[in-house]
């Protein structure tokens, strides 16, 4: 375990230097527009969805606002992004359920968040770390999933239990940073399809460097 610690301790050192980036590619500017923009990112680029709501924040802006919408009125705005429709009546439905039980307010803890349609422990942790600074726990997506397995830190593909690993393995000040980190280096040099070690600032202490993949 110790070993383990210290050698990813050293990945996030490594990855910070080489990347800088400490919040979400999403664009935002108060934690309503960040959940929205998390529930628009499944199976979405954040390109796309940074140009979808672009032009829907200068019209919609607030819970209030989103809470009277209706699903059609959302589709023009959202309607290049996978998933547009079901997407929209999550948000619409969490708008409401927010006006009406939380007076307006995003709750700042994951048990009240994953209440919310649309939202479950990787949304919701991307958004307590990156609008509020809370690291409650540590978001798993699918570069999260691939990077943690190529550096042998995990033998699964279950959130959960990646979640938990690397909460074991890290101190909770550094678990905000995880995700944007691996989601950079995923990006970068270990994508899901194919790893370009060649080029990898992890090359000469990753574990999967030298293997060939089928």
């Amino acid at each position: 375990m110790r070993d383990k610690r210290e050698f990813l301790i050293n990945v996030i050192r490594r990855l910070r230097e080489r990347y800088k980036v400490k919040k979400t590619r999403l664009r935002f500017f108060t934690p309503w527009q960040l959940l929205v923009a998390t529930i628009l990112s499944a199976q979405a680029t954040d390109d796309s969805v940074n140009k979808a709501t672009s032009k829907l924040f200068k019209d919609y802006s607030t819970i209030e606002e989103f809470s009277k919408l209706t699903p059609s009125k959302l589709y023009k705005y959202i309607k290049s992004i996978g998933l547009y429709r079901s997407k929209a009546k999550r948000i619409i439905g969490a708008a409401r359920i927010l006006s009406k039980e939380y007076n307006s307010k995003i709750p700042k803890s994951i048990d009240e968040l994953i209440k919310l349609p649309g939202v479950g422990r990787k949304t919701a942790n991307i958004l307590l770390s990156n609008a509020f600074g809370i690291n409650e726990g540590i978001a798993i997506d699918t570069h999260c999933i691939t990077v943690a397995n190529r550096l042998k830190l995990v033998n699964t593909r279950d959130p959960a239990r990646i979640e938990k690993k690397l909460m074991e393995l890290l101190p909770r000040s550094e678990w905000g940073e995880v995700n944007n980190l691996f989601i950079a280096l995923g990006r970068d040099t270990c994508t899901a399809r194919k790893k370009h070690c060649e080029r990898c600032v992890l090359n000469d202490i990753c574990p999967s460097s030298s293997e060939v993949e089928a």
